[in-house]
């Protein structure tokens, strides 16, 4: 059965990006040759993307435009979209999940082929935890406080995880991965 990986880069103190472009700013004097490497290994990993409609219309816009061995991964590889709003068909490689999203996720996993990866926390992210569809999360967390915006667990229900890994980076990032603990 495939995993499901769920990757977020957040502050120390719980924030993410999202599409606010003074937090991607302040990751950049972070992101090392270490992290940028783990980085790459992690878009390498899976054959699929996960993603809800932000990040899909974030990510359709600028990857397209980006080149590179990254972006040429990114760009190609299958990706299935979770959104109640959305009409198919999607651009980008990009399938429209449709029917009840925890269901058909469920088959994905059940298909053959190396893990799903999705980037980034929100509504599809909780909508998994909630069914056990995540096999793991993965937070990338950045020497900083942000102070504002949305928290990686701010709409969701007490949650207990289980550390399975850490790694420090060469400028104090540090990765952070944790399974969802089962029975909870």
């Amino acid at each position: 059965m495939r995993k499901i990986i769920v990757e977020a880069e957040i502050s120390v103190d719980g924030a993410m990006g999202g599409e606010n472009m003074e937090f991607w700013g302040l990751t950049g004097p972070f992101r090392s040759a270490d992290v940028t490497k783990y980085l790459h290994d992690l878009l390498f990993m899976p054959d699929a993307l996960l993603i809800g409609r932000k990040t899909y219309e974030v990510f359709a816009e600028v990857w397209p435009a980006r080149q590179g061995e990254d972006a040429d991964r990114i760009n190609t590889m299958p990706k299935y979209v979770a959104s109640r709003t959305l009409q198919g068909p999607l651009a980008w490689n990009a399938t429209l999940i449709k029917g009840d999203i925890a269901e058909e996720i469920g088959k994905l996993k059940q298909e053959p082929g190396k893990d799903l990866l999705q980037y980034g926390v929100g509504e599809l992210t909780y909508t998994m935890l909630r069914h056990g569809l995540v096999d793991e999360l993965r937070f990338l967390v950045f020497p900083f406080a942000f102070g504002e915006g949305p928290r990686v667990f701010e709409n969701f229900d007490k949650t207990v995880l289980t550390l399975i890994h850490t790694q420090t980076f060469n400028t104090g990032v540090v990765a952070l991965h944790y399974a969802p603990a089962s029975g909870d």
